[in-house]
Parts: C-alpha cells; structure tokens; sequence
C-alpha cells in the first residue's frame, strides 16, 4: 500500500497529549505504522557515561507516534487534510489533498 505520509511532510497531531502540535517527519516506520515528527512527543532517556571523561545525564529526543494520530497539512491552505491518491495521464500514480484537490510533490 502506498504511503500517505513520507518523510519531510509537515503533519499535525489530532489525538494525544500532543494534540495540535506540528512538525516535520524525521522518518517513518512502515512496518510498525509509526513516524517520528520533530518536536513532537519527546521523550527523556537516562544515559551512562561511555568511557572516561564523558559525561552521562538525561537527552531528550523525539519518540515514534501512530500515524493513525498524525494528519498532512495542506500545502495550499495550511490546514490539516486527508490525503487520497489520483493516476495521472503520464500513469504516475501522486498524492492528493482531499480538501483542495492539489497535488502534494514528494
């Protein structure tokens, strides 16, 4: 199946306690149905000094979230949207903004 959100797509959270929050893909995890968005769920991870004269402590990074909570934002209008698929006359298969029916390039 297709993929409705790619890397480097600006996306919204609709559901969760980041509800609202925007952010870029950094990656997307197919086969787990999850994507990690800059800025969005941020979890703290505990870290051991490696060797000696490193420092250990808290880091703080960006944790998967089901793409089922994340929604495109439409290029055009700036506004979360459904993403739907068109062939073209060329036969290139592209994704679509059901909202305003523009193409999304990427």
């Amino acid at each position: 199946m297709a993929a409705r959100i790619r890397k480097g797509d600006q996306v919204v959270v609709i559901t969760g306690t980041d509800r609202g929050k925007q952010g870029e893909v950094l990656s997307v995890l197919p086969s787990a149905g999850r994507a990690v968005v800059r800025g969005v769920r941020i979890a703290k991870r505990h870290t051991k000094p490696k060797g000696m004269g490193e420092q250990g402590g808290i880091i703080e990074r960006e944790a998967s979230i089901d793409l089922s909570n994340l929604k495109l934002v439409d290029p055009k209008s700036g506004k979360p949207t459904k993403v739907g698929f068109r062939v073209l006359d060329d036969g290139r298969k592209v994704r679509v903004a059901k909202a305003t029916g523009q193409i999304i390039e990427g």
